[in-house]
């Protein structure tokens, strides 16, 4: 108690003098109060990850919900069962080989092979600020996320094991080596690239692999037949809007804690502004989505207005910390914009994108990263990047992480097509995937269709 006592009355004699003083006092009269500086920032930080990381773990149950609902009745149980296997497998490749690939040792291209390992029972790495394994969590529930976002386009035609093998790819090797080249220090990074917390690394990645997935599995069966659309309607969507608000809600961690830091005033203060950039964001996004849908089609489409929300919340993703709350709804707004005219122009192009994921997550997420030039500049080498040059390296890395995981995906999406297989028969999809492969259906009492 004594100890306590003393080390109060040097914070109070601190905390009277001015901050510099303060500082150079708790540094030189006190080292006790250096350390327990240096401390509080370890543990605010580890907090900020762990709570950012939970908030973003439970972004799964929102990615699975929206599925859910937006899914016909016959297939709701196989997307649920989708949902809690890749948030699994994700954790456990992000483990044995993603997390190191991605940050450990990365030169330029690529990091090093081989699993995570956590520090020793109660023992604690002060030297990086954080606990490493409040990181790891952070940065595997992202890894998930790219594999949620895949799910939902392919869905209602693809078999249950196949599907598995590709989140495997995805999230061991795909995700983890494009995020090594900015997140991770690499070549991208150097150039200056600049992707706050992943409209690109993370959203595009999940987007283009759900790209390469649509075209080379094809429509549902029925979904264009003699030039017309088939509408599918969603079994649910009640669920797919609680869904929605679970996403926003996750959002808030996903860039919130993206900041990396809370260890300090103006980390806090800054957290602080990336949730109010974020909320307003989505906000503009909805906004945006009602008044277009009115105009445009008579009606207000309420399945557009949940992607409008999600389309602002991955706009503002990669660079939530710097703009205007005016520029943010606009840029969220822009990925309202986004969607409206996206959805219509894949059904156009027989691109069966069932949850309009691709919309969402890969062309607001290209978006976001290209305005980011508009409010952000990197330096490079000690020099400041023209907002021009700025927009040229925000356009190479949407270019070269596109065509990267573009091309890996459709090679391994058509081994699977060619080898084991991946779409169902006719006969199981036309009965539905909840009989066909999971053999418990979501809603037994309804009739199938």
């Amino acid at each position: 108690m004594k100890h306590i006592l003393t080390l109060s009355a040097g914070l109070l004699g601190i905390g009277m003098a001015s901050p510099a003083l303060a500082r150079d006092a708790a540094q030189i009269a006190n080292p006790e109060i250096a350390e327990l500086t240096s401390n509080v920032g370890y543990i605010f930080n580890t907090l900020l990850f762990l709570i950012g990381g939970f908030l973003v773990m439970w972004m799964a149950a929102g990615f699975a919900m929206l599925e859910a609902g937006l899914v016909r009745s016959k297939n709701v149980s196989m997307q649920c069962l989708k949902n809690i296997s890749l948030y699994s497998l994700a954790g456990i490749m992000f483990w044995v080989t993603g997390y190191n690939l991605m940050y450990t040792d990365v030169t330029s291209w690529i990091g090093t092979f081989g699993p995570y390992s956590m520090q020793a029972v109660g023992t604690a790495d002060i030297g990086t600020g954080y606990s490493v394994a409040s990181d790891w969590f952070f940065q595997m529930v992202f890894c998930a996320t790219t594999a949620s976002i895949v799910s939902g386009t392919v869905a209602e035609r693809v078999k249950f094991w196949p599907f598995m093998i590709f989140v495997l790819i995805l999230t061991g090797f795909l995700y983890p080596i494009t995020g090594s080249w900015e997140w991770g220090a690499g070549w991208l990074d150097q150039r200056g690239f600049s992707d706050f917390a992943g409209s690109t690394l993370v959203h595009s990645v999940g987007g283009w692999a759900a790209l390469a997935g649509a075209l080379i599995i094809g429509p549902r069966m029925g979904r264009y037949v003699g030039g017309r659309i088939t509408v599918m309607p969603g079994s649910n969507i009640p669920l797919a809007t609680l869904g929605t608000f679970i996403l926003w809600l996750g959002w808030f961690g996903f860039n919130g804690a993206s900041q990396l830091a809370m260890g300090t005033i103006s980390d806090v203060s800054d957290i602080s502004k990336i949730f109010v950039n974020t909320n307003m964001a989505a906000a503009g996004g909805v906004v945006t989505v009602v008044i277009l849908t009115q105009l445009l089609y008579k009606k207000i489409d309420v399945t557009m207005a949940l992607n409008g929300a999600l389309a602002g919340l991955v706009s503002i993703t990669a660079e939530p910390l710097t703009p205007s709350i005016p520029a943010a709804i606009l840029i969220g707004g822009i990925g309202g914009l986004i969607v409206v005219v996206a959805v219509p122009l894949l059904d156009k192009l027989k691109i069966d994108d069932v949850v309009g994921a691709i919309p969402v997550h890969l062309l607001s997420g290209i978006w976001g990263t290209l305005i980011v030039a508009w409010n952000t500049q990197s330096e490079v080498d000690g020099v400041t990047l023209s907002v021009g040059a700025q927009l040229g390296v925000q356009a190479m890395g949407v270019v070269a992480i596109g065509a990267f995981v573009f091309t890996i995906s459709a090679i391994v999406w058509t081994l699977l097509k060619y080898t084991i297989g991946v779409r169902p028969t006719e006969e199981d999809e036309r009965l539905g995937l909840d009989i066909a492969e999971v053999g418990v259906e979501a809603y037994p009492e309804f009739v199938k269709g």
